[in-house]
């Protein structure tokens, strides 16, 4: 198994491993990207480790260029997909010393509770190949945050993601793997 593989099934690693992992992987064309993934955080220490599985968050959708859901969550019966409107989340407030780990929490009736307020139809983020870390390769451009999720391909059915986000001292990792057996369907706003 090629420490890729590894850290990706165990999700979990040091900076330096899904550094090098990511350094490594080839580039993704965004075309490459459209369609349905399922995500997956990779520990590496960051203060964000856990808040997206405390979430309950499913993963991302790429219809086009121009139309990105970049939080997914199940529904209440788990036979669809929400898209939840990051304008709603103050990531970098999530970032402050003072807020406590997200480890072994469990917010997703939180979520699940507000989504009549938090979801939406509207597409929330862009996709474009911009330069990172010397490499021309996919981005998810977030439209209400400072973040850009940057992507490099593991296989042709997973990638590996890194949070470029302003203000953060440290990268935060995630993975994607393809997965179209659930539809999204539209949010309240």
């Amino acid at each position: 198994m090629s420490v890729a593989e590894r850290i990706i099934a165990e999700q979990r690693a040091t900076v330096g491993e899904a550094q090098a992992v990511f350094d490594d992987a080839s580039p993704a064309d965004p075309d490459f990207l459209i369609g349905t993934w399922r995500g997956a955080e990779l520990r590496t220490g960051h203060k964000m480790d856990g808040m997206l599985d405390a979430s309950g968050w499913w993963g991302k959708q790429f219809v086009d260029a121009e139309t990105v859901h970049p939080l997914l969550f199940p529904s209440a019966d788990g036979r669809s997909l929400w898209a939840l409107d990051p304008q709603r989340i103050p990531f970098t407030l999530l970032m402050h010393r003072l807020v406590p780990s997200f480890e072994g929490k469990d917010l997703s009736r939180l979520v699940a509770t507000g989504r009549p307020v938090v979801s939406t139809r509207k597409p929330k983020a862009r996709l474009r190949s911009t330069r990172f870390r010397g490499v021309d390769t996919a981005t998810m451009i977030y439209d209400a945050h400072p973040i850009n999720d940057v992507f490099r391909r593991i296989s042709d059915d997973t990638v590996i993601g890194w949070m470029d986000l302003r203000g953060s001292e440290r990268p935060y990792f995630f993975s994607l793997t393809r997965d179209e057996s659930l539809p999204v369907v539209a949010g309240s706003r």
